[in-house]
């Protein structure tokens, strides 16, 4: 079933929504080499609790493996998603790191992902950084009430091909509010016109995951990556449907790459 919120409820998810929004710059000053994905977990712990709210990945549980174990989702290079934090895992100049996260503030869930450049990177993964964030706003765009999921997932799935990369298989966007993970789910890629109808109130997670090299992937419990060992980028917001255009909710100052 999908979730239409009451005035109330959005003002509870706009609000952890923007915990994550300035989090997600803060953490760009941190994002260095020579620094452990462990510490910037530290530092997001830190910076949720200190503003009220609680990880929303932390102990977060599915079927099958056991409860994730950190604040953030710290994913470097050809890792697309899920990967853990470790003071082993130290940034080096040319790395491309996504970090996903998400936090719960009075009962209400939010989430978002960036892709953080570690110093001076390629080319190529700079170009890969743009193209999933255009990808990320081009979903967005398509968010609006009478359209469809799949309007969202064929303005993403088309506008990456078009650009000669590959959305990751089977990993998808979501509803989120009452709940981290609601329906509808959101792929990537699909058919304009298809899914369930877009109705102010929604509250959805649109988040492209784009490779280089191919669009299969490799499963490693939590983990996924690219499955040639090409780069992965990340981006994701939390967003309202409203009346008209859609309101980005994890708003936040410092994306653009």
């Amino acid at each position: 079933m999908i979730i239409c919120k009451s005035p109330a409820e959005i003002e509870k998810i706009r609000s952890s929504c923007r915990i994550l929004g300035e989090l997600l710059d803060i953490l760009a000053e941190n994002i260095k080499p020579g620094v452990s994905t462990y510490d910037l977990d530290a530092f997001a712990y830190d910076f949720i609790t200190k503003n009220s709210a609680k990880p929303a990945f932390k102990g977060y549980q599915v079927p099958g493996l056991s409860p994730f174990p950190s604040t953030l989702c710290t994913s470097l290079n050809e890792v697309i998603v899920h990967g853990f934090p470790s003071k082993n895992v130290i940034l080096k100049e040319g790395d491309i790191i996504s970090i996903d996260v998400g936090a719960i503030k009075d009962g209400y869930y939010s989430d978002a992902a960036r892709t953080y450049a570690v110093g001076t990177i390629s080319p190529d993964a700079q170009r890969l950084m743009e193209v999933t964030l255009n990808a990320l706003y081009k979903g967005i765009e398509a968010a609006i009430p009478g359209n469809r999921v799949g309007d969202i997932s064929n303005a993403i799935g088309t506008y990456v091909a078009s650009m000669g990369y590959y959305v990751a298989d089977d990993l998808t966007g979501h509803g989120v509010g009452r709940y981290l993970h609601e329906e509808p789910q959101i792929p990537n890629a699909g058919s304009a016109g298809h899914g369930p109808r877009l109705q102010p109130g929604m509250t959805l997670a649109i988040e492209p995951m784009v490779n280089i090299g191919t669009n299969r992937v490799k499963e490693n419990g939590w983990e996924f990556s690219v499955a040639d060992g090409t780069l992965s980028a990340h981006f994701e917001h939390t967003i309202l449907i409203t009346d008209s255009q859609p309101e980005i909710l994890t708003v936040a100052k410092g994306e653009r790459v």
